[in-house]
């Protein structure tokens, strides 16, 4: 049984409906699970205002919960970076609290790995990922049961067959990365990483093609994405097409325009974004990576 800390550090809780079935399911799984005091608080479109929302994060951090799961993400973690309690979410990591969320917590991401190298995960929000209407995703709950378990290696996907064969060896690089959106909003502040020779994998939701590309380019004007050993595309995700103006544009266009721009190996298909079938990744661990024809594998053993 395991020790869980759900905290709201981004948008206010809308859905209590799931949010009562992931946390029914976690503890149907056996679990301790302990809610933060304000985890159901709203201002605004907030989980609660910002000194709020810090306070929660540092709770979180004491809880000395072995998971601390976020309860969603949306926005409002990047107006408190300056704030959060970092030497408390580094101690907590070093006792074996996991940090684990997606979304708006990829600014949580970023920031505990440049302020403190420690490793936090991209996985899971309470509501999305264990309080649907039907079952989680069976790969999801796999992955969070082996991090739970100290057994989480690596990830495995296949690549599309759609696309050509891209052979790729990758040692000991940093991972890192998250939601494309959240990323590029954090370019060129102190919180932002700077990782060369790493991994850096994206997804987004909502987002067209187009701003897709334009969020790349400017990564890639800025020079991140030609520093890195490879690039990991996720799921991009409930966004609308417009085929009376597209004309043929879509998200594999922009893939192949990014493969003329830069020498990175580019690979798609990961399993991770808003989708229910979605791998854990340790932002800030190093990984090997590795494809053999379509089959790739990304490797970080225990961390």
């Amino acid at each position: 049984m395991a020790h869980i800390y759900i905290f709201s550090p981004s948008s206010a809780v809308r859905d209590k409906a799931a949010f009562r079935r992931g946390v029914r399911r976690l503890q149907a799984m056996g679990h301790e699970v302990e809610l933060d005091p304000a985890v159901l608080a709203s201002h605004m479109r907030f989980a609660g205002d910002d000194a709020t929302r810090m306070a929660a994060i540092g709770r979180a951090a004491a809880s000395a919960a072995d998971i601390a799961l976020i309860s969603r993400g949306g926005y409002g973690l990047t107006r408190i970076l300056p704030g959060l309690p970092y030497k408390a979410m580094a101690r907590a990591i070093e006792r074996g609290t996991h940090f684990v969320g997606l979304s708006d917590f990829t600014a949580l991401n970023l920031s505990m790995l440049t302020r403190t190298g420690q490793i936090t995960w991209q996985g899971p929000a309470l509501g999305e990922d264990f309080g649907p209407a039907s079952a989680p995703d069976d790969i999801m709950q796999a992955c969070f049961d082996d991090l739970l378990a100290g057994q989480g290696e690596g990830a495995g996907w296949q690549l599309p067959a759609t696309e050509a064969v891209i052979q790729t060896r990758v040692r000991d690089a940093v991972l890192w990365g998250g939601n494309l959106t959240v990323l590029c909003s954090m370019l060129g502040t102190p919180f932002f990483p700077a990782i060369d020779k790493g991994v850096l994998f994206l997804e987004d939701v909502g987002e067209h093609p187009y701003r897709i590309e334009r969020m790349l380019t400017q990564l890639l004007h800025a020079g991140v994405l030609s520093r890195q050993k490879a690039l990991l595309l996720g799921q991009f995700t409930q966004f609308k097409p417009v085929p009376g103006h597209d004309k043929g544009f879509k998200l594999a266009t922009v893939v192949e325009w990014l493969r003329r721009q830069i020498k990175v190996p580019v690979l798609t298909g990961l399993p991770f974004g808003h989708v229910p079938t979605k791998v854990l990744l340790p932002v800030g661990a190093r990984v090997d990576l590795v494809t053999e024809g379509r089959d790739a594998l990304m490797v970080w053993g225990h961390v």
